[in-house]
């Protein structure tokens, strides 16, 4: 693992840059203390990364969570009732680990985890914009197409014109072509340009920036537009930013209510992160998500015992972590470091930092997240990636990444299903030989009730006085309820003078009398040919 320092080392310090303000913004979010957004950072970081199989995928606290955690603080009445849930969750998402609920993640198809990350990508450019330009009305790492102000994401982008900070556009445009500079002509000149990465770069001149504008009339920058990381006076006060667990709240059924919820909600989001995030990485590493779902349930119940938020795996900081070159889980383990000890060390520094300049990061990772060359690469593909693809972005763009991904799913399936109906059986049709047309229907390798549809509209289509020959030798399965279908056609068959040939591994009959009885199948069972 360390072979790769040179790549993991720079990656972790952009990540680290990235999770800090939406750690910060996602307990703000959340209606919890800020402290505990940076706690799970940092157990999503060290404890989760280090039990992981995922090689380039980051853990966190998610904006996914943040409304569920927000209404479930006041439904049991205060945050350390709150922590038991967290980690009663974790030892559910344990449970779904030993019980290989990771299977889960491989039944998605790749349209619509390319819708997520294309998504997510354009939700990330969208929400940025308002801080890139000083309006900090939401926090950062908000999600949701309505936002807890009661503005919506484009509302917000029209409110920024009246409500721009001179000082953070400056400062937060010298960021992007920094940024855009150092990756697109300087990381091309020489090694040291890509050991120190950009994103560092405009964040050190972002700090300096403000240190000598700190007076200036037009130029400053507000502290409510920098970030703001709790600093304690000593080491009582730092300590005492952490929670403990009520656990005399564990015999409440709201506690297991909500602790089911988000074991669920968090299983799934980690779950579609790691499809996601394995599917960015250039080295192709395949997460062992059940092992995932182990990892997150430890860091769930570890995060839980002292005060930190809910954990999932997260892809603005996977995708981050796979832009900036990170090779290895070390990577997000030393993210996870910076984090504990930024805080503990550097907290004043840290709270230098521009939001604006953190916007320009995330705005570069949205980009690479959402290229319109990846829009024209999906239309060229057909409407049947095209369709669930864009379902999807248009869902999470519109609601938020869970609604959006469901809406792609269900579209998905819908496309399944009209592929299933076209792609049942194949006709041909030939001369008249005996007075009589000649037709072959060839059915699929596996014919399930879902082409019912379709085969029963070509059997009840044949016009009289046809031969038609059944081809079964490549079908391996045979649902019942087709076999019923065409055990009512022979009666039609007689009805419209067709004769049927039956061709399949079991041998060759005219005119059979029965399907059912020449599949030797009892009523309702299925046939496997195989």
């Amino acid at each position: 693992m360390f072979k790769t320092i040179k790549n993991d080392l720079p990656a972790s310090i952009v990540v680290f840059f990235v999770a800090l303000p939406l750690c910060l913004g996602i307990a703000l979010a959340s209606g919890a203390p800020l402290f505990s957004g940076v706690i799970a950072g940092i157990i999503g970081g060290i404890v989760v990364g280090g039990l992981s199989g995922s090689k380039v995928g980051v853990s966190g606290p998610a904006a996914g969570l943040a409304a569920i955690v927000l209404t479930a603080i006041g439904t049991l009445g205060g945050y350390q009732n709150f922590l038991v849930a967290v980690v009663i969750a974790g030892i559910i998402q344990i449970v779904f680990g030993i019980l290989k609920a990771g299977v889960i993640g491989y039944y998605f198809p790749s349209s619509v985890i390319k819708g997520m990350l294309t998504g997510i990508g354009i939700i990330i450019i969208l929400k940025q914009i308002p801080h890139f330009f000083g309006y900090d009305v939401e926090p950062q790492g908000a999600d949701s197409f309505v936002e807890a102000s009661g503005e919506n994401t484009f509302s917000a982008i029209f409110n920024v014109f009246s409500n721009i900070t001179l000082g953070s556009m400056v400062i937060g445009i010298i960021g992007l072509a920094l940024i855009i500079f150092w990756d697109k002509v300087l990381s091309k000149k020489a090694k040291f340009f890509q050991v120190i990465q950009g994103p560092l770069v405009a964040v050190v001149v972002g700090i300096i920036y403000v240190t000598i504008t700190g007076n200036h009339d037009t130029l400053s920058i507000l502290n409510k537009h920098l970030v703001s990381v709790p600093v304690p006076e000593d080491a009582t006060s730092f300590f005492s930013q952490f929670s403990f667990p009520n656990f005399s709240a564990i015999t409440n059924t709201e506690v297991w209510v909500i602790a089911f919820t988000i074991a669920l909600v968090a299983s799934l989001e980690t779950l579609l992160c790691v499809e996601a995030s394995d599917n960015l990485d250039p080295d192709k590493n395949v997460t062992p998500t059940n092992k995932e779902l182990l990892a997150q349930g430890a860091g769930n119940i570890v995060s839980g015992l002292i005060g930190g938020l809910p954990i999932t795996q997260v892809i603005v900081r996977s995708s981050a972590n796979v832009q900036s070159g990170g090779k290895t889980k070390l990577s997000t383990i030393l993210h996870g470091f910076f984090l504990l000890i930024s805080v503990i060390l550097i907290p004043r520094l840290l709270n230098l930092i521009p939001l604006s300049v953190l916007a320009a990061i995330l705005l570069v990772v949205g980009y690479k997240l959402a290229k319109p060359s990846l829009f024209k690469k999906m239309y060229a593909l057909g409407w049947k990636q095209w369709v669930p693809f864009i379902s999807t972005v248009v869902g999470i763009v519109f609601t938020d990444l869970l609604v959006g991904i469901s809406l792609g799913l269900m579209v998905g399936i819908v496309v399944i299903l009209l592929k299933s109906y076209q792609n049942s059986h194949f006709l041909h049709i030939e001369d008249k030989s005996n007075g009589k047309h000649k037709i072959k229907m060839t059915l699929a390798e596996e014919v399930t009730f879902f082409n019912k549809g379709a085969i029963l509209k070509e059997l009840d289509s044949l016009p009289r006085d046809t031969y038609l020959e059944l081809d079964l030798i490549k079908t391996r399965y045979l649902d019942y309820d087709i076999i019923e279908i065409l055990e009512d056609f022979l009666f039609k068959a007689q009805e419209r003078n067709i004769d049927i040939k039956l061709v399949s591994k079991r041998g060759i009959v005219e005119n059979p009398s029965s399907f059912i009885k020449f599949f030797n199948e009892r009523p309702k069972s299925n046939l496997s040919l195989s």
